[in-house]
């Protein structure tokens, strides 16, 4: 996996989301390494990441998470993921849960796709494939305060979705369809979690984290205000304090490092 790391202290491993890369975290790589190892990978066939020939499978980008884990010789971390990178860090907490020493779960949601959704997400897969873009969903990844008054914010976003190659996104559209239900993974999580939410997201709406909130037996939910599916990117500033906050807080750390 590609990685860009910053900082020192609680390792942090941040996941994209869909279908960004590893960029996406400019302003955590800054705003977060005085307290904070942070590391960012990108996501196979993301960025700089190869794709390999494994089947679709959140599965498979957890085991990559938990391999990168073993390179850096880090034997738990805080795991955060954003849309896309949350599925990948519930299904590291059903696979590996020995390696989390806490979870942030942002814009994202704990349940299946229902069979529509899952149709869908192979319409958008074989359309990729044959030669079509994602450029129509920027829209919908941001929330209506960026649109109207963020123009770096769009302009950024749709350098960003522009830039996924196509085979990788169609795959992980294909991996998203086929995850399961991440409700039962979350209760028997016993670290502390931070779950993050758009009052403007309409794809991961304020509910589906208020679900997942419920279902984490140690969680603290924040909304933020103005914000859509990208809160890292659209409001990176409250963002990123609520992230500190909850490390500061919740993680202890020993001050070693690999």
């Amino acid at each position: 996996m590609y990685t860009r790391t910053a900082g020192t202290g609680v390792p942090l491993v941040l996941l994209h989301a869909f279908p960004l890369s590893s960029a996406m975290w400019l302003a955590q790589r800054g705003g977060l390494a005085a307290g904070a190892h942070v590391i960012t990978p990108d996501l196979r066939g993301f960025g700089g990441s190869r794709l390999g020939d494994d089947e679709p499978s959140v599965d498979a980008m957890a085991d990559d998470v938990a391999e990168l884990l073993d390179t850096l010789g880090l034997e738990r971390a805080v795991v955060g993921g954003l849309s896309m990178g949350g599925y990948v860090a519930m299904a590291l907490a059903r696979r590996h849960p020995g390696r989390l020493s806490g979870v942030i779960l942002a814009n994202t949601k704990a349940s299946a796709d229902t069979p529509e959704a899952a149709a869908n997400r192979e319409t958008i897969a074989q359309r990729l494939l044959d030669g079509g873009d994602l450029l129509d969903t920027v829209p919908n990844l941001l929330g209506s305060t960026s649109l109207e008054r963020r123009g770096m914010v769009v302009g950024r976003v749709r350098g960003l979705v522009g830039s996924a190659p196509a085979p990788a996104a169609a795959w992980a559209q294909r991996a998203m369809a086929a995850r399961p239900d991440s409700f039962d993974t979350l209760r028997g999580l016993n670290v502390p979690a931070l779950v993050i939410a758009g009052d403007e997201d309409k794809i991961t709406p304020v509910g589906d984290a208020e679900a997942m909130t419920k279902a984490l037996p140690d969680a603290r939910l924040v909304v933020i205000g103005h914000t859509g599916h990208l809160s890292a990117i659209e409001t990176p500033e409250t963002f990123n304090r609520e992230v500190a906050g909850f490390l500061a807080e919740q993680i202890p750390f020993s001050g070693s490092r690999p």
